[in-house]
């Protein structure tokens, strides 16, 4: 089920890129059958919108093999309604399924081939960090370091460009959780210091949790180590 929404997703995708020069309404020659008009559903939309619902309750209760149906069914609608971003949204969602999953492969080309592309066409800054920001944790579970390092640096370059605070702090902890991995205690302790700095110069709180974990490995390593 999982393999034909995906492939509706990307097929869907190519349509509206092949697409993207017809506005909605545009009327649209067929041989012999003079002009038809294309009319973009609101229909479409409101589908979706009960697709993601019915998603984020499948999985929140451990039904992750139906959230992803449903998380690729609201895409689907979502990319024929033209809602781009609410598209690019239920996406980042799906990948996140296959991620609990452990499906690193599955998370990883949802977000390379349609996700980012998608973020990227239509200038959505936001989507394209939080897409960095997921194949980052992605290849990080997956023990590929140097991709997750990239993209980590990522998305860390356009939260500087767009002054995202959030965003740049979240960057530089997965910046760290690369080192720890790596072993690189030193200088993951830096990138957290630089993080925690971060935060409360631009009064953040939410990453208060996460760096005292981070800290808390890196001194159990530590002590594993001696």
């Amino acid at each position: 089920m999982y393999k034909l929404c995906f492939a509706l997703i990307c097929f869907a995708f190519s349509s509206s890129v092949m697409a993207q020069t017809n506005s909605p309404g545009q009327p649209e020659q067929l041989p012999g059958n003079g002009a038809i008009t294309i009319a973009v559903s609101g229909m479409d939309e409101a589908d979706g919108d009960i697709y993601f619902e019915e998603a984020e309750r499948e999985e929140k209760n451990g039904d992750l093999n139906d959230a992803l149906t449903l998380f690729g069914k609201a895409a689907f609608e979502y990319n024929n309604s033209r809602k781009f971003s609410r598209y690019g949204a239920s996406l980042l969602r799906l990948s996140n399924v296959h991620f609990l999953m452990e499906h690193y492969t599955e998370a990883e080309q949802v977000i390379l081939n349609v996700a980012l592309k998608t973020y990227s066409r239509i200038g959505n800054r936001p989507g394209q960090m939080a897409s960095y920001n997921q194949l980052g944790k992605i290849y990080l579970a997956a023990n590929k370091l140097t991709q997750s390092l990239w993209f980590y640096t990522q998305q860390g370059i356009l939260a500087k460009q767009t002054s995202n605070n959030t965003s740049y702090i979240d960057s530089i902890l997965g910046i760290a959780q690369v080192k720890i991995k790596k072993k690189e205690y030193s200088l993951a302790t830096k990138d957290l210091n630089r993080a925690e700095s971060y935060a409360k110069i631009a009064k953040i709180n939410q990453f208060k949790g996460q760096i005292k974990a981070a800290r808390n490995t890196i001194a159990d390593r530590k002590t594993l180590k001696k």
